[in-house]
C-alpha cells in the first residue's frame, strides 16, 4: 500500500495545499505532526518517519517547505519517498525553485500535478516532460472536441512521444565520474570508491530504440573477449532508467532502450576498487610560542602527464582564532575565508605529475584557548575532463530506427572530486 493523503507545510508547519487519495485517514491529522516533529528534534531522536497514533507521517523537508503523505497502513516507505522526492523534482521543473512562493503563485497547476502524479495512493504519471504536454502553465484555453490526455500516458512507452522530428540526429553520451576518497593522517587510503553515471542528451526523430556497448567485464566474460588486450570494468550497483530493458540486460548485458527526449541519465553505477589518490596532499602545520601558526601544503597531480585537472581548490583547515593572514604560492592564489575557518588555495590548470606549494601565515591571540580543537580534515575539489579514473569506455552506441536515418553519437569523459578528503596529523 502506499499514501493515504499528501500535504505541502510551510516552515511553520501550516498547509499550504493538500491531496486526500483515499479519505481513510482525517485531514486534522496533519495537525499533529508539528508538534511531534518539533518534540522528537528537541529530544534528539529525529527520524524520517514519526507516528501519532495508528497514523504515520513520511516527510521531507525542501528549501522552506515539508512535504508530508500520512498513511494508516504499513506502506511501502522507500515508494512513498521516492514519490515525494519525484514530486520535488517536477515542481522545481515547472516552477524553476521550490518554495511557499512558488506553492502560492501557482495552486491550481499544484492541484492538476498532484491529480496526475497519485491516483489513489498509488504513484501514477511522474515523468515531468509528458506531464508537461498536458499540464502547462499558460492559462487554460476551452477547446472542444480535443482529448487533454496524451496518447503516450496510455502507450506502453510512456515516457516519449510519438511524432518528435528533427533535422539533424544525434545523441550526445557524458559518462561522468565521481571519486570518494579518505586518506588518514598516516596518508593509509581508508575509503575509496568510484560513483559514475552515464547522462544522454537525445535529439532524434521517431521512436528510435539505442543499444549501449560498455567494456563490461560479466559481458566480455559471456562473448569470449575478456583477454590481456581488452581492459574490461566490473560494475556494481548498477541502476537504470526505466526505459531499459532489464530482461535483456539480465539475459546477454545488452542495454537496449527507447531513450525519452532531451535530458535524461541512463543509469548508475559504483565501483569499490582501490583508487590511488588523483591529487595527493601533504600538510605541514607548526605553531609558534602561541603567537603565530605557519601551514605549508604540497599538491601533487598524481595522473596522466597528458590530463589536466580544471577549477582545483584545495580548502585546508586552520585554527578559529587566526588572523592576519599572509599568503605565498607558487601557482594560483589562496584566500581566507573567516567564517568556515579555512584557506582555500584556488587553482585554475593543475596538469597531471606537476607539485605546486603554498604557504600560509597567521597570528594567533596570546590567551590560548582552553579546549584541544578537533582538526577538519582538508578537502580537494577538481574536474578532469576526457578521462575516467575506472577505465570506462563506450564501445559503440547503435541507433535504429523504421526510416533509417543515420544518427550521430558524441561521448565525452568527466572525472571529478566527490567526498575527497584528507586527514592532517
Amino acid at each position: 500500500m502506499s499514501a493515504s493523503a499528501v500535504f505541502i507545510l510551510d516552515v511553520k508547519g501550516k498547509p499550504l495545499i493538500s491531496r486526500n487519495y483515499k479519505g481513510d485517514v482525517a485531514m486534522s491529522e496533519i495537525e499533529h505532526f508539528m508538534p511531534l516533529l518539533m518534540q522528537r528534534e528537541e529530544e534528539g531522536v529525529l527520524a524520517p518517519l514519526l507516528s501519532h497514533g495508528r497514523v504515520h507521517f513520511l516527510w521531507i523537508k525542501h528549501s522552506n517547505l515539508y512535504l508530508v503523505a500520512t498513511t494508516l497502513k504499513n506502506a511501502n516507505a522507500s515508494l512513498v519517498y521516492s514519490f515525494l522526492y519525484k514530486t520535488v523534482e517536477v515542481f522545481s521543473e515547472y516552477f524553476k525553485e521550490l518554495e511557499e512562493e512558488s506553492i502560492r503563485d501557482n495552486f491550481v497547476i499544484v492541484y492538476e500535478l498532484l491529480d496526475e502524479l497519485m491516483d489513489f495512493g498509488f504513484p501514477q504519471t511522474t515523468d515531468s516532460k509528458i506531464l508537461q504536454e498536458y499540464i502547462t502553465q499558460q492559462g487554460n484555453k476551452l477547446e472542444t472536441g480535443k482529448s487533454r490526455v496524451p496518447p503516450t500516458v496510455t502507450n506502453a512507452v510512456s515516457w516519449r512521444s510519438e511524432g518528435i522530428k528533427y533535422k539533424k540526429n544525434e545523441v550526445f553520451i557524458d559518462v561522468i565520474e565521481s571519486v570518494n576518497l579518505l586518506v588518514n593522517a598516516n596518508g593509509s587510503v581508508l575509503l575509496s570508491e568510484i560513483v559514475g553515471s552515464i547522462k544522454l542528451k537525445v535529439f532524434l526523430s521517431g521512436m528510435p530504440e539505442l543499444r549501449l556497448g560498455l567494456n563490461d567485464r560479466v559481458l566480455f566474460e559471456l562473448t569470449g573477449l575478456s583477454g590481456s588486450k581488452n581492459k574490461s570494468v566490473e560494475l556494481e550497483d548498477v541502476k537504470f532508467h526505466q526505459c531499459v530493458r532489464l530482461s535483456r540486460f539480465d539475459n546477454d548485458r545488452t542495454i537496449s532502450f527507447i531513450p525519452p527526449d532531451g535530458d535524461f541519465e541512463l543509469m548508475s553505477y559504483r565501483l569499490s576498487t582501490q583508487v590511488k589518490p588523483l591529487i595527493w596532499i601533504e600538510s605541514v602545520i607548526e605553531k609558534f610560542s602561541h603567537s603565530r601558526v605557519e601551514i605549508m601544503v604540497k599538491a601533487k597531480g598524481q595522473f596522466k602527464k597528458q590530463s589536466v585537472a580544471n577549477g582545483v581548490e584545495i580548502s585546508v583547515p586552520v585554527p578559529s582564532d587566526a588572523d592576519s593572514p599572509r599568503f605565498k604560492t607558487s601557482v594560483g592564489s589562496a584566500k581566507y575565508v573567516p567564517e568556515k575557518n579555512v584557506v582555500i588555495w584556488s587553482i585554475k590548470s593543475f596538469p597531471g605529475g606537476k607539485e605546486y606549494l603554498m604557504r600560509a601565515h597567521f597570528g594567533l591571540p596570546s590567551v590560548e584557548k582552553e579546549e584541544e580543537e578537533g582538526r577538519p580534515p582538508i578537502g580537494v575539489k577538481f574536474e578532469i575532463p576526457y578521462f575516467t579514473v575506472s577505465g570506462i569506455q563506450v564501445r559503440y552506441m547503435k541507433i535504429i530506427e523504421k526510416s533509417g536515418y543515420q544518427a550521430l553519437p558524441w561521448v565525452r569523459y568527466i572525472t571529478q572530486s566527490g567526498d575527497y578528503q584528507l586527514r592532517t596529523s
